[in-house]
């Protein structure tokens, strides 16, 4: 039997770089470690970071009850609203946000200010779009299907900001582009799924094409294994 493991398989830069900040933190903080969420949707190493001390939060309001201690955000990032907070207990922060992230964060604060609407094309109940839209204000919306394209009303000639979940399928997120350049907005679209992201799907897809049985692994929690099984799942029935 001939096993295929993909070249692009692994952690992507921004995960690899928050899980290590993490470790570092265990080693030299000498005080309380949380993480806003898991670090990283993989339970082997959340177990793992557990049994040396890192507590993971998952509200607000146990980020407000905080006393000490330091808090990593992790690569998916966080809104405005959570570094006020952390900054009114005057908790040490270490920032893991991917910094592909943090430019979308970028995007959407200028381009907000400027006058645009900024839609995100991601899972609205995602992590990372939850923080994008913090940056951004009421009217930043999160859409990830033709259906809740069609939702969309802004007045003909409304000024609007396309940006991407960095983890989303990128034909997908061709496809509503699409759907949106049918309004007449005047319309910027900033693709921001992330490189790695990318060459990961092709690669899946391009593997999944030629084998009899696909194995995706990753957590069942995770995005970017989701998207992975779907694109693989097209090519190979037989996809696990």
């Amino acid at each position: 039997m001939e096993i295929i493991v993909a070249k692009t398989a692994g952690f992507c830069f921004g995960v690899k770089r928050a899980v290590e900040k993490v470790y570092e933190q265990t080693e030299t903080a000498g005080k309380p470690i949380y993480t806003y969420g898991p670090i990283i949707h993989n339970e082997e190493v959340v177990k793992d970071l557990e049994k040396r001390g890192v507590r993971v939060l998952e509200t607000e309001e146990e980020l407000k009850n905080l006393t000490g201690g330091v808090v990593v955000i992790r690569s998916h990032g966080v809104s405005r609203h959570i570094y006020q907070i952390l900054e009114e207990r005057g908790i040490q922060v270490v920032d893991a946000t991917c910094p592909f992230v943090r430019k979308i964060h970028r995007i959407v604060e200028e381009q907000t200010a400027a006058g645009r609407k900024v839609i995100i094309i991601g899972n609205s109940a995602h992590p990372e779009v939850e923080g994008i839209k913090g940056w951004g204000n009421d009217d930043t919306l999160a859409v990830d299907s033709p259906e809740e394209v069609e939702k969309v009303s802004f007045p003909p000639g409304t000024k609007v900001c396309i940006v991407s979940q960095t983890t989303f399928n990128y034909n997908k997120f061709k496809e509503l582009v699409e759907k949106f350049s049918e309004k007449r907005y005047d319309i910027l679209v900033l693709n921001t799924i992330c490189n790695a992201t990318q060459e990961r799907q092709a690669e899946a897809k391009e593997v999944a094409s030629k084998v009899d049985a696909m194995i995706v692994i990753g957590g069942k929690n995770s995005s970017n294994t989701q998207k992975l099984y779907e694109i693989c799942k097209k090519e190979c029935e037989n996809t696990h």
